[in-house]
């Protein structure tokens, strides 16, 4: 079929008959690895739970907040991946390192140089997000003895969590050891997932055995169950897909263990540990 005219090819890949044609046999597998690196883009919906005590009025303000930007998010994101594929094929979607930079190639011309400083600042705006709510997290969980104390400790003045935002910063630079975008996606998005659908479950069972804890922010159970359905099938058919990826993010996560057992389980630390716990903090 000739799609080669240009004004064929602004509507000829939306059209359902052409928009699911497969280029390889269907996998059930690679689906949900589909599923799976899609929905890091969309990664940023739960990091404002991160800093509720930071928030003014957050049982107000933090369904506010998702209600509104996840929508907006969705409409944004769904609508430039059409404009995406009205100006290019899936072939050269998949042969570009740069979907975005491509695109703005072939259609803004000299102008084009908006695209690449446009994908910096909102990569730039992304990473800006995850330390500072995942910084929080690493605080909270020290704080709460679920990580070594020094996690837990703040600047004097700025009462910002130092330790925790240099532990973030070492463990993000660990991940540049890869050099495959897509390697790394399926490393954090399996390890995340994993998380996500476990923290959901911690829900309904504490729905389930303390029906009258006080919850100022309460959704039906409907909506946790089908979350863990869906992840359940992300999860176990992602590690059929990829079991050696999925099992390295297993295997990075479990290096957690010493360092729990370190810097928590770990009661009677000698004298010169706390010492240089101390030197180091002071430092």
């Amino acid at each position: 079929m000739n799609i080669s005219s240009q004004p064929y090819i602004i509507y000829y890949w939306l059209e359902p008959a052409n928009a699911f044609e497969p280029f390889q046999e269907y996998d059930v597998g690679l689906i949900a690895l589909a599923f799976l690196q899609g929905s890091f883009a969309y990664g940023g919906w739960n990091f404002l739970n991160y800093v509720t005590e930071e928030l003014v009025d957050p049982y107000v303000n933090l369904p506010r907040a998702i209600f509104i930007s996840i929508p907006l998010v969705t409409f944004v994101y769904v609508f430039a991946n059409i404009a995406y594929v009205t100006a290019m094929s899936p072939q050269e979607l998949l042969a570009s390192n740069a979907v975005a930079v491509t695109f703005g190639e072939k259609l803004l011309g000299v102008m084009s140089w908006i695209m690449p400083i446009s994908v910096a600042l909102s990569t730039f705006g992304g990473v800006n997000g995850s330390l500072f709510t995942s910084s929080r997290l690493f605080f909270a969980g020290a704080r709460e003895g679920h990580l070594p104390s020094l996690l837990a400790m703040i600047h004097v003045k700025r009462c910002t969590p130092i330790p925790a935002l240099l532990f973030t910063c070492l463990s993000t630079l660990l991940m540049l050891c890869t050099s495959d975008m897509y390697t790394l996606i399926n490393y954090v998005g399996f390890i995340n997932y994993l998380f996500y659908g476990v923290t959901v479950a911690g829900q309904i069972v504490l729905r389930i055995k303390q029906p009258d804890m006080h919850r100022p922010i309460r959704i039906s159970l409907a909506w946790p169950v089908i979350y863990l359905l869906f992840w359940a099938f992300l999860l176990i058919f992602s590690l059929y897909s990829e079991p050696v990826v999925c099992g390295l993010g297993m295997a990075i996560m479990l290096t957690g263990v010493p360092v729990y057992f370190l810097g928590v389980y770990w009661d009677n630390k000698p004298a010169c540990f706390n010492t240089f716990v101390g030197t180091a903090v002071s430092f």
